[in-house]
């Protein structure tokens, strides 16, 4: 089996492989998104209980129990220490290697020549990808996965086009660093900065597991329910530990407010930003994952198809994360969707 990505859902799938005895490959650089898109300042919105053993054994919890310390937040640094913690435990290999193609069959061309033939292929893309830019945006604005190294905007005036943790995570983190004016412009109201639990998600990934399609078997209203829940305590709600923060940040908020264009807002505010930062989100377009495009996946709205096993149209190709959650679930585009995904794939290649 070939595993394509070594992010948390690669990860997990590896492992799950590995306890059922398949010889399995893992190619890709480990944890790359973390280490190359995030600011190695940043923390993260989830807790402890948030980890990526389908076997529930090589947790963050144990790994904090061992090292004694469960700081909260978490820095996004010491849940990258346990993903190299789980990565030794579970003996799993991760290739440094990037595949340029995969062909019908399963032949995957690699950056170095080499080629590889496997049976099945779990495809686990970056959420980089999926980065999602407006058409006005110009040639040097800059996605806030791509906004890595905040010291180069010191000094700087940074209109910040968003309202969701992205966009004041990172208005945040530039006033820390020394940017001299922060404006950060949404069309919705000014979220809330409370303190919020995820723990509502554990019996919708427990119900995924337990039925097959579960999510597709819902009425359209229950997963509206669902997606309301979701809206409500990840982007109505931000992180309670930012509020300090931001209030020693030169922030200037615009709520119900547009960007006319590069020097006004909607709401009169003339603007001459040294740097826009776009908090735009993702959203899927599968054939934007280069290795992917010379495969016949159907679609839908740029999401794969996938069955109750988050298998493609291509018998033996599975998809999770980010872009499994139009069939699966929005909580399928975080960390804590890593090991359900690894069980229903691999309980249904072994």
């Amino acid at each position: 089996m070939l595993v394509i990505g070594a992010g948390p859902y690669g990860l997990a799938a590896a492992k799950a492989a590995r306890d059922k005895g398949l010889e399995t490959r893992v190619l890709g650089r480990h944890m790359s998104f973390w280490r190359e898109h995030m600011p190695a300042d940043m923390f993260l919105r989830s807790g402890p209980d948030w980890h990526l053993d389908p076997a529930y054994e090589l947790t963050l919890e144990r790994f904090l129990q061992l090292h004694g310390e469960t700081p909260d937040p978490l820095p996004v640094g010491l849940f990258l220490q346990y993903a190299d913690w789980f990565t030794q435990q579970a003996q799993i290999t991760v290739e440094d290697e990037r595949v340029t193609t995969l062909k019908t069959g399963f032949e995957a061309e690699l950056e170095s020549g080499e080629t590889i033939r496997a049976r099945h292929v779990i495809a686990a893309p970056g959420i980089a990808h999926f980065r999602h830019t407006p058409a006005w945006a110009g040639p040097d604005d800059v996605h806030t996965c791509d906004l890595v190294d905040l010291g180069e905007l010191a000094g700087a005036d940074v209109l910040i086009v968003g309202g969701r943790q992205s966009a004041y995570e990172w208005a945040a983190l530039l006033g820390e660093h020394g940017a001299r004016r922060i404006d950060v412009v949404h069309r919705h109201a000014a979220p809330r900065f409370e303190r919020v639990s995820w723990r509502f998600v554990d019996p919708l990934i427990d119900q995924t597991l337990a039925t097959d399609g579960w999510w597709r078997t819902l009425e359209q209203a229950e997963r509206d329910a669902i997606a309301r829940r979701f809206w409500e305590v990840g982007r109505l709600t931000l992180e309670h530990w930012l509020t300090p923060r931001l209030e020693r940040a030169p922030l200037h908020v615009h709520e119900h407010t547009d960007v006319v264009d590069r020097t006004r807002l909607s709401d009169g505010t003339v603007i001459s930003p040294d740097r826009v930062v776009l908090a735009t989100g993702y959203k899927a377009e599968l054939a934007k994952v280069p290795y992917l495009a010379g495969l016949a996946i159907e679609t839908r709205d740029g999401f794969p198809v996938l069955d109750a096993h988050m298998q493609t149209s291509v018998p033996g190709l599975y998809i999770p994360g980010f872009a499994a959650t139009q069939d699966f679930g929005p909580f399928f585009g975080f960390v804590k969707g890593a090991p359900a995904a690894a069980e229903l794939i691999a309980g249904n290649i072994g």
